[in-house]
């Protein structure tokens, strides 16, 4: 059980403290409640855009990483559709420096053109190395407009086109900050050696008087149920075929969403699941074939990912996968196949929990999906689920109409 305690200020912001003995460091993570999903069509990455510069100075502290550097700090961030998350991690005595750090940019990050125009390089350079110059990079930026027509998860956290970044004023980029960058829209969890009065106290002392009213809402149009395979194929520089195929499949609120982790796990998590044993290690007609979930809070995919061997065409291998895919649904797999996969899920669990850093950053995200004492909860959860949950859901999930298929053959 993770222990912690929660307050929140008057200003809204809510703070978590869990209190862990056994390190000297402490962690000071921050979630604001705005990711990829809450952007414009028409001005995407801006989410992503803004981790980067949030990192480019406030107005009191020009540097961020240098005061870090000088306490032993590090830090680190990541964007995803959803939420957009940063840590601190600094030896505990050390604890105020990284309260002065992220007060200063939630109150007042230092906007200049500078600024801007390094981090938008930044942000341009790797678009161009990770979806347009390597080979499939470009896969998902296909892949997420066939299987959303409507929701904004139809564009990558990156962006949906990369002149959006190349276009990105300083009145955009002020008026995103304000928007979503407010205490009420902010959820920080304080870990390590350390009391909830002493951290209430700097709560109070560096965040107490940031004033910023948060008014936005997310105003975000839900996906309609899909009722037809949708199909496109893509040529391009690439050594061998690929194929993606993305079902919808429940949000995180839903308790679905667990038993669709527990298929993933069963179809392809480690060297002894079906996908690998019987298309990759026997029959060679893939070099890796993966099976995953996105994670998303709303309903997002249910992906399986592979590229085929040489000599093997889509028309051999897809009926393979959809072979491996009805067994899950008629229930050929034994208890002891679903033993072994909840088994790996609680181990998970469990060693995650040995990282303050990752009870920080859990806690902040399960707070945000609504309470941070259901991380207590989840692997019962996923215990509890039986063979009968997983043969209903595939068969819901599993269904051409509900299908988005993505070929990448190469240049002929």
């Amino acid at each position: 059980m993770l222990q912690f305690e929660k307050f929140t200020l008057s200003n809204g912001l809510k703070v978590l403290v869990y209190s862990d003995k056994t390190t000297p460091m402490a962690v000071v993570n921050i979630l604001y409640g705005v990711g990829a999903r809450d952007e414009d069509e028409n001005r995407t990455g801006f989410a992503h855009l803004f981790e980067h510069l949030m990192f480019g100075g406030s107005i009191n502290i020009p540097e961020f990483d240098t005061p870090l550097e000088k306490v032993g700090g590090e830090n680190n961030a990541f964007t995803n559709n959803d939420i957009t998350n940063y840590h601190i991690t600094l030896p505990a005595q050390n604890i105020e420096t990284a309260f002065w750090l992220e007060s200063d940019r939630m109150l007042s990050l230092a906007f200049s053109e500078k600024s801007l125009e390094v981090q938008r390089k930044v942000v341009i350079e790797e678009f161009k190395q990770r979806y347009l110059n390597q080979p499939y990079g470009d896969a998902w930026l296909c892949l997420r407009p066939l299987a959303f027509t409507t929701h904004p998860y139809k564009w990558a956290t990156i962006g949906k086109d990369i002149s959006h970044i190349e276009n990105a004023t300083m009145s955009d980029v002020r008026a995103f900050y304000d928007k979503w960058y407010n205490p009420a829209n902010a959820i920080m969890v304080v870990a390590g050696p350390l009391e909830t009065e002493s951290v209430k106290a700097l709560a109070e002392k560096w965040f107490g008087n940031i004033n910023k009213p948060h008014t936005a809402s997310h105003n975000i149009l839900q996906e309609p149920e899909q009722n037809g395979k949708r199909e496109m194929t893509l040529e391009g520089d690439v050594p061998f075929r690929a194929l993606y195929q993305a079902y919808h499949m429940p949000g995180r609120e839903n308790p679905d969403y667990r038993i669709c982790d527990l298929i993933s796990d069963l179809l392809s998590n480690g060297a002894s699941s079906r996908l690998y044993q019987n298309l990759v290690k026997e029959k060679n007609y893939f070099s890796n074939l993966n099976g995953y979930i996105t994670g998303d809070y709303d309903p997002g995919l249910f992906i399986i990912q592979g590229e085929l061997t040489n000599g093997y065409t889509f028309d051999d291998v897809i009926p393979a996968i959809n072979f491996e895919i009805e067994e899950i649904k008629k229930g050929n797999f034994s208890d002891r196949e679903l033993e072994k996969v909840k088994n790996k899920i609680e181990s998970t669990f469990e060693f995650s929990k040995t990282s303050c850093l990752n009870n920080a950053m859990n806690l902040a995200l399960y707070e945000w999906m609504g309470d941070a004492d259901r991380i207590n909860h989840e692997v019962e959860k996923y215990l509890a689920i039986t063979k009968d949950d997983i043969c209903r859901v595939a068969k819901n999930i599993f269904r051409d109409e509900n299908l988005s298929q993505l070929l990448y053959e190469p240049l002929k």
